[in-house]
């Protein structure tokens, strides 16, 4: 359920703000990565989290591109 309110919020933003919240979630990707790398990582899932909320985000900004079209 969580999910799903987390795409509703996505979808209510516009453009320049999911490539914002885009930049964001790359950003702490890498902090994410960088931190697994030197054993300071202690929930490495939030790795597969931040992956699929990129992915999420990225769905939603090719969904709208579309519709523009």
């Amino acid at each position: 359920m969580k999910t799903k309110n987390y795409v509703e919020e996505l979808k209510a933003k516009t453009a320049a703000e999911l490539q914002d919240e885009l930049v964001a979630a790359k950003k702490e990707l890498f902090n994410l990565k960088f931190q697994n790398a030197t054993n300071q990582l202690d929930n490495t899932s939030r790795i597969k989290e931040v992956r699929k909320n990129i992915a999420r985000i990225q769905t939603v900004i090719a969904e709208k591109a579309n519709a523009a079209e």
